[in-house]
């Protein structure tokens, strides 16, 4: 079983999942779309589904990487921006999957659903790994965030807050300009960034502190 058949299975499973959702189709169903002639053709590349997910996400991950890395660059030679600059370096990467006729679309309603599904695939409060551009993206917002906001885990709101807007934005299967739709996100998160927690928050962050 070569890459050919690889290729097939993600491409399949991208098509699938994204429209039927990551628990709404079986990797019986995938292999049989692809065309795969061996039964354990998933299992053979992926090791499970939840392998065939991670790498169907991992197909889209450098074109995101390079993009968010290029803004970040071009932040922290200028500034450019301020806290409004750093939240359109984390939603415009992603944003861009919107016209990508190579599964653009379908990424980001799988990531959606991987990230708000019951039992997600990730660990949500240490998204991003290191290496990669939203770790570095993590990194450079901390300092400017308040610090009771990093303890009530804002960064990963903004990046819920992003990835679930475009997957509602990209199950609608709009086709045009995008450009007001991705400016307004960028002002939402930019607002769940700098909003300070009331002073309610606090009380109750500090009495779960003790």
């Amino acid at each position: 079983m070569g890459d050919a058949t690889r290729e097939r299975l993600l491409r399949t499973a991208e098509r699938l999942l994204a429209e039927h959702g990551i628990d709404g189709v079986s990797l019986r169903e995938i292999t049989r779309e692809s065309g795969a002639r061996n039964v354990r053709a998933i299992q053979y590349h992926f090791s499970d589904r939840d392998g065939l997910i991670r790498a169907v996400l991992g197909r889209h991950a450098p074109d995101v990487d390079i993009a968010r890395d290029e803004l970040l660059d071009r932040w922290e030679a200028d500034g450019a921006d301020g806290l409004r600059g750093l939240a359109g370096a984390l939603v415009r990467p992603w944003a861009a999957k919107l016209t990508d006729p190579d599964g653009g679309p379908e990424y980001l309603q799988i990531y959606g659903d991987a990230l708000t599904r019951p039992d997600p695939l990730f660990d949500l409060a240490q998204i991003g790994e290191p290496g990669t551009s939203l770790h570095r993206w993590r990194m450079l917002i901390e300092p400017m965030l308040d610090a009771d906001a990093i303890r009530l885990h804002r960064r990963f709101m903004a990046i819920l807050h992003t990835i679930t807007e475009l997957a509602r934005r990209a199950r609608a299967e709009r086709e045009g300009d995008h450009r007001l739709f991705v400016s307004s996100l960028v002002d939402n998160v930019t607002a769940i960034l700098a909003a300070p927690p009331s002073d309610e928050t606090r009380s109750l962050l500090r009495h779960r502190r003790r």
